[in-house]
């Protein structure tokens, strides 16, 4: 039996909205800042258009699993992603961002994932609750980073 996890988390990020924004859509760097994401080839961008197509080496200690996501946006408050193929059976999400003030803004991440093959129920509680909250703590920390250099 598999079933759909859906998960959200929020933080309150020390940078403009507009840093938050450009780090989500920095799909090349995700390798060097998502733990576990150890590829990122953007396949099709059309920035002007709000559009990427990138196709995704996640590593899951046993093996690596392989997955392409399509991201429509609008720009600098929304990134919504769904799966176009890959080794796992659905995902879908969406990044929200809300200017809190001129350098601070609230991050948040909705994502429903079906990875489409049995795991273990503790194990699969454990990276069901861990899985966004990391991801968005470590997006967090990217997007602190990228405002200080700027």
């Amino acid at each position: 039996m598999h079933s759909v996890e859906k998960q959200s988390h929020v933080e309150v990020v020390e940078a403009p909205i507009e840093v938050c924004f450009d780090t989500i859509v920095d799909f090349a760097r995700y390798p060097d800042w998502f733990s576990g994401i150890s590829s990122a080839e953007i396949v099709e961008a059309d920035p002007a258009a709000g559009t990427w197509t990138v196709r995704y080496g996640l590593n899951m200690v046993l093996k690596t699993i392989s997955y392409t996501l399509a991201y429509e946006s609008r720009r600098p408050h929304e990134l919504t992603w769904k799966l176009v193929a890959g080794d796992v059976r659905d995902v879908e999400g969406i990044y929200t961002f809300t200017a809190l003030e001129p350098d601070l803004t609230e991050a948040e991440c909705r994502q429903a994932v079906d990875v489409g093959f049995w795991i273990p129920g503790p194990l699969r509680r454990t990276f069901e609750r861990s899985a966004v909250a990391d991801s968005v703590r470590e997006f967090k920390a990217a997007a602190e980073e990228r405002a200080r250099r700027e």
